[in-house]
């Protein structure tokens, strides 16, 4: 534990603002970087809230130990704000990084996402509808490509076609019907997507199996390499200790498979100007 907590390189990274407020993320760096990223979706629900670092980092130790840059990114938390709303804040969250790759110490063309539930949702948002930016854009931001090289959702929702509406558990679903398929994963799978991998309990009587099933089933008829593990017995949140643990070494691997191959010539720079404290972002 002591280990991990001297891996946190900064805290509340701002990436953003939005209504005077503003959009963070932290970036846990490892002893020995391998390169590749790792962006950590913090959404349950959409919810998404602030957590010391110290407290959270421990959830990132088989990650770190594997020689992965960590960053935990928060977007606009409902019910002030909906999903299209934390869709669009955590691609700008990757389009970030990228501007300033070379500062966190990460290859752009080596980023992962994950996360669960709602946070599997975004990760398989990122993964599977990039687009390239807008070049006209003032905001130098906005103008860089978004999208990730891998992608690992668990028990995700996939098709929030009849989840939106007012709902007291879930705010964030309390938006028009009409925008549901343009945050919904399944209608954005297509040749060109990067690896996928699902993970899902049988026993989630929140997000039914059937989400990751349908997923699974439309990335291996586009031709997209996709893995899908079912974890007998697993709920939502995989509560069962041994569970999340299988879970977390299933997206190690992953991201090792399909992170640590890729290249983009630009690696051999980067850890010269590998300290966040040691550069300014834009």
């Amino acid at each position: 534990m002591k280990l991990i907590l001297s891996l946190l390189t900064a805290s509340l990274v701002v990436y953003g603002h939005k209504d005077g407020l503003a959009m963070t993320f932290d970036v846990f760096t490892p002893p020995t970087p391998n390169g590749a990223g790792v962006l950590f979706m913090v959404s349950g629900g959409w919810v998404s809230t602030w957590v010391a670092p110290e407290t959270f980092a421990r959830r990132f130790d088989a990650l770190l130990a594997k020689g992965f840059t960590v960053f935990s990114v928060r977007h606009g938390s409902s019910p002030r704000y909906k999903v299209p709303e934390a869709a669009a804040d955590v691609e700008r969250a990757v389009r970030y990084i990228k501007l300033n790759a070379s500062t966190f110490g990460v290859d752009p063309a080596r980023l992962g996402a994950y996360g669960g539930s709602a946070g599997g949702h975004l990760s398989l948002m990122l993964g599977l509808d990039p687009d390239a930016g807008n070049a006209q854009s003032r905001d130098a931001v906005l103008r860089g490509p978004s999208g990730v090289a891998a992608v690992v959702a668990w028990f995700p929702p996939v098709d929030l076609r009849g989840w939106t509406g007012p709902s007291g558990r879930f705010p964030a679903l309390d938006f028009p019907s009409t925008q549901a398929p343009s945050v919904s994963p399944i209608d954005f799978v297509s040749k060109d997507d990067p690896p996928v991998l699902l993970i899902h309990g049988d026993a989630d009587t929140l997000v039914p199996l059937a989400h990751s099933e349908r997923i699974r089933t439309a990335l291996t008829t586009a031709g997209v390499t996709v893995d899908f593990v079912t974890i007998p017995g697993g709920d939502h949140g995989f509560t069962n200790a041994a569970h999340a643990q299988r879970a977390m070494a299933l997206t190690v691997s992953w991201f090792e498979r399909h992170l640590l191959k890729r290249t983009s010539g630009v690696v051999s720079r980067l850890f010269g100007n590998s300290s966040f404290l040691s550069g300014s972002p834009h």
